[in-house]
């Protein structure tokens, strides 16, 4: 424009540029829905699905390329697409590969989101949803119908904490067809590697360890096939799923400590468990580096380290009123879903609601190991344990 502008075009348009050669280590939070072409050949040109240019912001800024390309680096794989949550990024994945007459076989002891979709998906979709025992192993090829699609799984279940042996079950589904999809929260791509096992998918709930301020929700799934990215990429783009660029930055801001915290976690909650472990109110450590733990040969074997999360079930003798008023009677421990963050959490569970098959008695009580001194944390238990009789 030639022509002088008015004040309020002046407030809407602008001929400044800041100069170039600026650069911090944090990455720039790039806001936009409308995503500008140069001309219309560029408009027309330009494609969303190989990442090589911007179309508009629902397909992603340079802010969100940057935390695909990180965690798809962090796993071990080459594409990655984020969901506005964990539960987005299973939804996701279920509507790129499964129609109405195909079969999807869930681990019994799945996040309860994945079970809650796989009752809608047969309920409204006409696609059958089948639950399996975590540690079947290869036995999972005898669960695999003509119309199997799709297998999850999850390591460590993330209430009940049983370690399945993905390699094994990656093996039986690959011969028959079938694709692999793991949700690898709870060892945040760090101490698992799920790609190396075998695995097609990997989910993870961005909103734990990788944000680590349970202040964000946002989940990713990365994979290592371009094939199979395509159809998480139209899946993406028809379920219209997008994530706020503050919130991306802050995972960005995450991922440099990601590591050092989860060691931290980790260590604190060996340290709290086995102070527990020695416990008489406690029936079983349900903690994968522990024997009592199902699965706990698989862990020592796949695995370098567990995170803070564990659960335990208390002896039968104790009720669940009791079980309940030991939680509310903890201080540092809040009350709360998810796992993380800073603060340490607690919570009981109902697993008889959960599980087609529980064995124990007792109430199980799921721990989650903040950032808080672990001495601090055992004093805490003890003064509520204290109230049990």
């Amino acid at each position: 424009m030639t022509n002088p502008k008015s004040l309020q075009t002046l407030l809407a348009h602008t001929d400044y540029t800041p100069p170039e050669g600026f650069a911090a280590f944090p990455v720039p939070i790039h806001h936009a829905s409308t995503v500008l072409f140069e001309n219309v050949a560029a408009m027309r040109s330009r494609k969303w699905q190989d990442k090589s240019g911007y179309t508009y912001g629902l397909h992603g800024t340079p802010t969100t390329y940057i935390l695909d390309a990180r965690l798809a680096e962090i796993e071990g794989g080459t594409h990655c697409l984020l969901a506005p949550s964990g539960l987005a990024a299973i939804t996701m994945v279920d509507f790129a590969f499964l129609k109405t007459g195909d079969d999807v076989l869930i681990p019994d002891n799945a996040y309860n989101p994945n079970r809650e979709l796989g009752h809608w998906l047969e309920s409204d979709f006409g696609i059958t949803a089948r639950y399996y025992d975590p540690l079947i192993g290869h036995g999972i090829a005898e669960l695999i119908q003509p119309n199997t699609k799709l297998i999850w799984a999850e390591a460590p279940g993330s209430v009940s904490m049983e370690v399945p042996d993905i390699a094994a079950i990656c093996a039986a589904a690959h011969a028959h067809g079938v694709l692999v999809a793991l949700d690898n929260t709870a060892s945040a791509g760090i101490a698992f590697r799920a790609f190396d096992q075998g695995v097609d998918i990997v989910m993870q709930a961005l909103t734990k360890y990788q944000s680590g301020g349970s202040d964000v929700l946002m989940g990713a799934v990365i994979t290592r096939d371009a094939a199979l990215n395509q159809r998480l990429q139209l899946a993406h783009m028809r379920l219209g799923f997008n994530v706020g660029m503050d919130d991306v930055y802050l995972v960005l801001r995450g991922l440099a400590t990601m590591k050092l915290r989860f060691d931290t976690h980790d260590a604190a909650a060996l340290t709290v468990a086995r102070w527990l472990n020695q416990r008489a109110e406690i029936a079983t450590m349900l903690h994968p580096a522990f024997p009592s733990c199902p699965g706990h040969d698989t862990w020592k074997r796949d695995f370098t380290g567990a995170g803070g999360l564990f659960s335990v079930v208390f002896d039968a003798r104790y009720s669940e009123a009791q079980t309940d008023q030991f939680v509310d009677s903890l201080k540092l421990f809040k009350i709360g879903y998810s796992w993380g963050g800073a603060h340490s959490l607690c919570l009981p569970y109902r697993m008889q609601h959960m599980r087609q098959a529980w064995p124990h008695k007792g109430t199980l009580v799921r721990f989650y190991i903040g950032l808080e001194a672990p001495q601090d944390l055992i004093a805490d238990i003890e003064q509520a344990l204290a109230r049990l009789d």
